[in-house]
């Protein structure tokens, strides 16, 4: 969609323009305006069903009626990569996170912290899970706590004899 749209804005004009954004967001505002009459409609149950479902569940937060705020949403896609995070010794801790950027700051735990493989643990899963659940968080941070290493110290510097002769 984002791709059509991106098309559509380079080859008309301003006016044109502006009329097509009139029409996505009437669009908009009409499926917004249904999906609000479905929830208040039906059961709870069926409510809870719908949230889980992805397709349904990000319609609903693309147009703010997901039932579960961003932080709650967050929190249950974490659950549901964190027995596998678990499974190769780490975890994950939500450290903090700007709704306004869209940004989630996380610390990878356990054998993940300082791990080369932590990144790929974040790219296949937690990113995935936060993707499906947080549509809006649009960039995680990974704080590694990771210690530097320690000097030895005092160094000592030695020179090859040189060889005379």
């Amino acid at each position: 969609m984002e791709a059509v749209l991106g098309e559509l804005r380079e080859s008309l004009d301003q006016r044109a323009w502006e009329r097509v954004e009139e029409a996505v967001g009437l669009v908009s505002e009409l499926y917004g305006g249904g999906l609000e009459r479905v929830l208040e409609l039906v059961s709870d149950d069926v409510v809870e069903r719908l949230v889980a479902d992805d397709l349904v569940g990000s319609l609903l937060v693309l147009h703010g009626l997901h039932p579960l705020d961003l932080e709650a949403r967050i929190g249950a896609a974490l659950d549901s990569v964190r027995h596998y995070m678990e499974s190769h010794g780490g975890s994950v801790e939500v450290l903090g996170i700007d709704e306004d950027e869209g940004v989630l700051l996380l610390k990878m735990l356990g054998s993940c912290d300082g791990c080369p493989s932590s990144s790929v643990t974040l790219q296949l899963a937690v990113k995935q899970a936060i993707d499906e659940a947080a549509p809006e968080i649009v960039h995680i941070n990974v704080v590694d706590d990771t210690p530097a290493p320690e000097p030895t110290w005092p160094v000592t510097l030695t020179r090859k004899p040189v060889a005379t002769g």
